[in-house]
Parts: C-alpha cells; sequence; structure tokens
C-alpha cells in the first residue's frame, strides 16, 4: 500500500474507534509514517481464485469487532501474509514466454509473475489436477501406456538396456508413474518445436529434459474434454 490508501485505512479505523484516534496532527503523522512503511507490502485489495477477495479494510474491521485491543500494523500484515500464501499454495506458474534455457531470465519472468499475483496486479493461475481414480484405473492405464511399447521385457533384461534405449526408458518411467508422456505432443516452444515421438532440442542439441511448454502440453491432452 502507498501513503494515499494507508492514510484511508487509517481514517477508517479512527471512525469506527474513535476513542483510539491520535490526539494532534503530529502525532497523526507520526502514525501514517509508521503505518506506511510496515505496510508497504502489503496490498490494499488483491483477488483470489477461488472467490474470496482480500480488502485491507476489512482486516481493519474484523479485529476492531473482535479485540479489546488497539489495531496494530501487524493485525493487517500478519492475515495479508496468510492470503498471500494461501494463493501462492494454489497457484501453478504457467511457462513464462522466454527461452528456457536462459536461466536467468527464466527465474526473473516466474518472479515477476508471482509478484504480480502476491500484490493483486494479476490473478493466480489455479492448479487443474488430473481426475485421481481408482488404484485399478490408475494401474490399467499404465499397463495400457506400457503395452505400446512392446510385450513384457523381465526388469533385470529392461535396466541392462536402459542405458541404450534413453527415450523408451523415460517412456516407461513416466508410464509406471502415471505422469503425461511428453514424447505424445510436438514441442510448441518456438525455438524447439521438435516433433512427436522426439526429445526436446536446444540449438540442434537433443536436451536430457523436456521444455515446461511440451509438459503443459502433455498434461492438457490427458485430461478428459
Amino acid at each position: 500500500m502507498d501513503r494515499r490508501h494507508v492514510a484511508a485505512l487509517l481514517a477508517y479505523a479512527d471512525r469506527l474507534d474513535p476513542t483510539r484516534a491520535p490526539a494532534d496532527k503530529a502525532a497523526a503523522a507520526e502514525r501514517l509514517t509508521q503505518w506506511a512503511d510496515l505496510l508497504s507490502d502489503v496490498a490494499h485489495a488483491a483477488p483470489h481464485p477461488e472467490g474470496r477477495h482480500w480488502d485491507a479494510s476489512q482486516a481493519v474491521r474484523r479485529h476492531i469487532a473482535t479485540s479489546p485491543y488497539p489495531i496494530k500494523p501487524s493485525d493487517v500484515s500478519r492475515p495479508w501474509h496468510d492470503f498471500r500464501r494461501d494463493i501462492l499454495s494454489r497457484h501453478v506458474d504457467p511457462a513464462p514466454a522466454v527461452d528456457p534455457d536462459d536461466e536467468q531470465a527464466y527465474r526473473a519472468a516466474l518472479a515477476t509473475t508471482r509478484h504480480a499475483i502476491e500484490t493483486g496486479a494479476a490473478v493466480a493461475q489455479p492448479r487443474t489436477a488430473l481426475p485421481a481414480g481408482t488404484r485399478e484405473d490408475r494401474d490399467r492405464a499404465a499397463a495400457d501406456r506400457l503395452a505400446q511399447f512392446g510385450g513384457y521385457v523381465p526388469r533385470s533384461v529392461a535396466d541392462a538396456l536402459a542405458k541404450h534405449r534413453p527415450g523408451m526408458t523415460e517412456r516407461r518411467r513416466l508410464a509406471v508413474a502415471g505422469q503425461p508422456d511428453p514424447y505424445n505432443v510436438p514441442c510448441p516452444w518456438g525455438a524447439c518445436r521438435a516433433a512427436t515421438g522426439q526429445k526436446c532440442q536446444t540449438a540442434g542439441r537433443p536436451r536430457h529434459n523436456f521444455h515446461p511448454a511440451r509438459l503443459t502440453a502433455a498434461a492438457r491432452q490427458e485430461q478428459p474434454a
């Protein structure tokens, strides 16, 4: 909040509890400076992905209505930080529109997005869970995916061949873990565009992992319509 928001918040608190208002302008100015400093990282309002919203004035109202003690900046900042943690716990970071191989730029983009969510400038993207199903359903789905890779191979043989077939080994691992298979979709990242069944690339060389955008596309494809 900036000083304007804090001043409005304090004026609201004084209307609700006039007995605790500062005695003179000097005291009021000193209180405003203190509160503005301590609440500089608190949003005056922010949305919530489930429809609940943060409003600093409601934190003030709730404290004055329920507590016999004078209100302090922490009575506003503490519930705000609880609200912020709840939002971030429900948020899934979308792949930033920067090259994921540029780690510094990628991390900066993620930090910018999270800061915007924390301050209410952007709405959190909620996590979309795949249907849980039963244990039998998950085992059957894993077995169906493994069957696509050929007949049964003893574990000892599969382990011996793993280093010679890294792609197949990774696909089997994903199937057993019940995770989406990125090989089933082409990579949508503009600097890669690896075709279905091929590994992602960086500067024309195969990567040891997949671009985040491809992982997102694979998960989206496996969700029911």
